[in-house]
C-alpha cells in the first residue's frame, strides 16, 4: 500500500509553547507532499523532523490569523535562497497575494522560482486540485473570519493484476491495459483467462480532513462523512464552552460528537490552548463521546492504513 500519512509539525494555538507550535501539517500522499498551514516556526519543525520541504509544490492556509501563516514568508525565502526551480502553488485567502507581494517590494526580492495563487472559493464545497492520485476539496467552516477545511481523498487506481498471472503469461502493455479496464485475456494457445480470476481491486480509498479553527457546526458533517481521519479543533475542554463560542472555537466534546455524528473512523484532535500544559484531560473528554480518538502532538506521525 503506497502512503498516505499525516505529520504534525504545530498542534499549538495562538502561541508557541515550550510544548507545541502553533498549525501547521505536513500530507504525504503517494509520495506527494503538502503542506496545511504554516505557523511561525514550520521550518525549524521541518529540520526537527526531516521533512525535506522541496518537494512541497502546494501550500494550504486555511485563514488568515497569524498562527496559521507566519511561517510561509520564511519558507518562501529559503527556497530562494536554495535556488529553488519548481513552480510553488499557494491556496490561500485572497488577501494571501497582497500579503507576500508587500513583503517582496519592501526587501527589494524577487523569487527564482514561479509562485503561482490560487484564491480560495468561499462559502461552498470546491474541488480544489485534482491529480491522478487524489482529489483534494475545500469547504467552510465558522470561525472569525474566513476560515477553510480541506479533505484529501485517494482517487480509484483501479484492477490489479495477479503477479503469478503476469510471470506466467507476460502480457504486453497494450493486454495489462485492457485488463485493468476490465477484459478478459487470450493468450497465444487460444486459453481463455476470464478476468475476475486474474484481478483484484485495488486498495480501498483512504481520506482525511482537517478542520482548524471552528466553531462547532454540524453543517460540515455532509462534507466529512465517512473520512478515515479527521483532524478537529479541541482548543479548550468543555468547561471552558463558554469561552471557545466568545472565540469561535471548539471543545474536546464537541469536537468528538462532530466526529459521531460524521461517522468518521478516527479523530485527531488539537488547536490547544496554552493554558494546558497536560492535554491529557482534553483526550479523555473526547474519547468518552468519541473512543477511536488521537492526541495530536508535536512530530507524531499517522499513516492512514485501518
Amino acid at each position: 500500500m503506497k502512503p498516505f500519512n499525516i505529520t504534525i509539525l504545530g498542534c499549538g494555538s495562538a502561541t508557541p509553547s515550550k510544548m507545541r507550535n502553533p498549525s501547521a501539517q505536513l500530507i504525504n500522499l503517494h509520495e506527494k507532499l503538502i503542506l496545511f498551514d504554516c505557523a511561525e516556526g514550520t521550518q525549524m519543525q521541518m529540520r526537527k523532523y526531516r521533512v525535506k520541504n522541496n518537494r512541497i509544490n502546494h501550500i494550504f492556509i486555511s485563514h488568515l490569523h497569524g498562527d496559521h501563516y507566519l511561517g510561509l514568508m520564511g519558507l518562501l525565502f529559503t527556497y530562494h535562497l536554495f535556488g529553488r526551480t519548481n513552480t510553488l502553488h499557494i491556496h490561500a485567502p485572497k488577501e494571501m497575494k497582497d500579503i507576500i507581494d508587500i513583503q517582496l517590494k519592501v526587501s527589494n526580492s524577487q523569487l527564482c522560482y514561479p509562485l503561482i495563487y490560487h484564491d480560495l472559493i468561499p462559502d461552498e464545497f470546491h474541488l480544489e486540485l485534482e491529480t491522478k492520485t487524489f482529489s483534494l476539496y475545500t469547504f467552510p467552516l465558522k470561525h472569525s473570519i474566513p476560515t477553510w477545511g480541506f479533505i484529501i481523498k485517494e482517487s480509484y487506481t483501479g484492477l490489479k493484476i495477479d503477479k503469478t498471472f503476469i510471470n506466467n503469461e507476460k502480457p504486453g502493455i497494450n493486454e495489462i491495459h485492457k485488463i485493468k479496464s476490465g477484459e478478459d485475456y487470450l493468450n497465444a494457445e487460444g486459453k481463455l483467462f476470464k478476468n475476475k480470476d486474474i484481478t483484484i481491486e485495488g486498495d480501498a480509498l483512504r481520506s482525511y480532513a482537517y478542520c482548524t479553527d471552528t466553531l462547532y457546526d454540524e453543517e460540515i458533517i455532509p462534507y466529512i462523512e465517512n473520512t478515515d481521519l479527521l483532524y478537529h479543533e479541541a482548543t479548550f475542554t468543555h468547561d471552558f464552552v463558554d469561552v471557545a463560542k466568545s472565540k469561535f472555537h471548539s471543545t474536546a466534546k464537541e469536537a468528538a460528537l462532530i466526529a459521531e455524528k460524521a461517522n468518521v473512523k478516527k479523530l485527531i484532535i488539537g488547536h490547544f490552548s496554552a493554558r494546558y500544559e497536560d492535554t491529557l484531560p482534553i483526550l479523555n473528554e473526547a474519547i468518552t463521546y468519541f473512543p477511536e480518538t488521537l492526541l495530536a502532538e508535536d512530530g507524531l506521525k499517522i499513516e492512514i492504513n485501518w
